[in-house]
């Protein structure tokens, strides 16, 4: 795992896509050298897919599997308000 990687890590929700966000702006000005650029795209692509998982398991906290009396199971939908 690199440096920017297990920085990332460190990061919440909110601040992981506020970042993200800085990136693709400074990316759509297109004011950046070229190895900077690449870089800030490698660091965006990161920071996506730490957002993503980041909303997975929130995803998870809301949905309860529920066994119900048949056997069978259902998925309870919950409001984070609710947890």
């Amino acid at each position: 795992m690199s440096i920017d990687e297990k920085n990332i890590d460190a990061l919440n929700f909110e601040d992981a896509l506020a970042e993200l966000e800085r990136v693709v702006r400074s990316l759509e000005e297109g004011k950046s050298p070229l190895e900077e650029a690449i870089h800030s795209y490698e660091r965006g692509i990161l920071l996506k897919k730490h957002c993503e998982k980041k909303l997975n398991e929130a995803t998870l906290k809301v949905e309860k599997i529920l066994m119900t009396p048949e056997g069978t199971f259902s998925i309870e939908q919950k409001e984070l308000s609710e947890i």
